[in-house]
């Protein structure tokens, strides 16, 4: 992509980039040669900068002089100019005392993430929790009500926990719905969620359920409590968007709230980073939100052992500080996985 570029033309796309972020203004030769000490006229700069805008780095707004970078301009000081920044160690130990206050509950620490994220980075941060269908089972339990009333609880090793209140056709005993438990838990254990339910229709045709009326009672309870409900997604710091320049206008604003409130756009983006490694970072047109222009994204799976649980991330403009969001992101990812391995 930046093939063909000197080390002087990457100096001063570099130098462009940099006070764009920072400013948010168009950038013209003159502040260029001026703000980073570079040993070339005002004229010069201005000829590479020409140079840069033919080969699609940069762009001119149609009322100024200056120049923007483009999605490919930051593509490419992402790849090959950017110098990525560690995270100084009272903002690890302010991050690491937010968790503290989180709490043992998944959902909890996720939702505490997501603030996080946004507070941090002074952009948006967005959580992709674990789909429960993807997640191993660990136990059934049922608990008696008032007459057939029965809560259901279903138990994922992640601590994921999904409830459901059903009616027996008949009045069960705390004794039975203890026996119908243990049965559960022994035949569905070390199965994904997913499996859950087409080895509980499977064991159905069993011959020995067809007689014994406990265990087809059973298998009929469990299969009403498995549901596989949508991706969850937390979302906060919305309003730091807005706050940024390019977005004050009400068409912008109008685009984004419908990207955001569309949710199937950010968890169709937040999948692509499931099976990736480590830190994503898609630019502008790469998001793939529909109808939404200017906006970066950067993700991270988190996980538990091996296996990747969901993916946490911050939006912000195309012309965020990628330099300190990404290890935060980083750093963010492998303490929400430490923390959910020790559960």
């Amino acid at each position: 992509m930046g093939a063909g570029l000197s080390e002087r033309n990457k100096k001063i796309l570099e130098a462009i980039i940099e006070d764009y972020i920072v400013t948010a203004e168009p950038v013209g030769s003159r502040a260029v040669a001026r703000r980073h000490g570079l040993t070339l006229s005002p004229a010069t700069v201005r000829n590479v900068m020409a140079d840069l805008e033919e080969m699609g780095f940069l762009v001119s707004p149609h009322t100024s002089a200056g120049r923007v970078p483009t999605d490919k301009a930051y593509r490419f000081y992402v790849d090959s100019l950017l110098a990525v920044g560690t995270i100084d160690k009272a903002e690890r130990e302010r991050i690491r005392k937010r968790y503290s206050m989180a709490g043992r509950d998944i959902g909890a620490v996720l939702h505490e993430t997501s603030k996080l994220l946004s507070s941090v980075s002074h952009y948006m941060g967005i959580v992709l929790a674990p789909r429960f269908s993807s997640t191993i089972f660990r136990h059934f339990e049922f608990v008696k009500l008032s007459g057939r009333r029965i809560l259901a609880i279903l138990v994922a090793q992640n601590g994921t926990v999904q409830n459901k209140l059903i009616e027996s056709a008949e009045e069960l005993s705390t004794d039975d719905l203890v026996r119908m438990s243990n049965y559960l838990n022994e035949l569905l254990e070390g199965l994904h969620v997913s499996e859950v339910r087409a080895k509980i229709l499977a064991e159905m045709q069993n011959e020995k359920v067809l007689y014994d009326t406990l265990l087809s009672r059973a298998l009929k309870l469990s299969e009403q409590t498995i549901e596989d409900g949508g991706a969850q997604v937390f979302i906060e710091g919305q309003t730091n968007i807005f706050e940024q320049p390019e977005f004050t206008d009400a068409r912008r604003m109008k685009e984004v709230f419908r990207a955001f409130e569309e949710k199937s756009q950010l968890i169709h983006l937040l999948d692509r980073s499931l099976s990736a490694e480590g830190v994503q970072i898609f630019i502008g047109a790469e998001t793939r939100l529909n109808q939404v222009e200017g906006l970066s994204v950067i993700t991270s799976p988190y996980l538990s052992g091996k296996n990747t649980l969901g993916v946490l991330g911050v939006i912000g403009p195309t012309r965020m500080g990628y330099g300190k969001v990404i290890p935060i992101v980083d750093y963010t990812a492998k303490l929400v996985s430490r923390l959910l391995e020790d559960e």
